[in-house]
């Protein structure tokens, strides 16, 4: 009996790790076309809200400190960076800003 049970699991086991492989494998390609319909916009996040960075003064997503940092983006669906309706003068961009930018020591 203790033969049977150990190849069974054995079985199982590989049964597992080849569902997951395949769970994985058919995640990646929605992750794919999502990131597709979306796009970087630069200065366009209020203080400490963006998705990342493209220079001095932040290092990541939610590290901005000033609001709308030209050089902190965040994602945005495709085709919509320069027509988000910010105070001021100020407007999307798809390349980083130099306005808005942290003072440096």
């Amino acid at each position: 009996m203790t033969q049977k049970t150990a190849p069974s699991l054995s079985t199982a086991s590989m049964a597992g790790a080849f569902a997951l492989a395949v769970a994985g494998a058919m995640a990646a390609p929605s992750a794919v076309a999502s990131s597709a319909t979306m796009e970087k916009c630069f200065g366009v996040s209020p203080a400490g809200e963006n998705d990342c960075a493209a220079g001095p003064g932040t290092s990541c997503s939610g590290t901005s400190t000033q609001d709308y940092q030209g050089n902190a983006w965040t994602l945005v669906p495709a085709g919509t960076c320069e027509d988000i309706e910010l105070p001021g003068d100020r407007q999307g961009s798809l390349e980083p800003l130099d306005r808005d930018l942290p003072r440096q020591s």
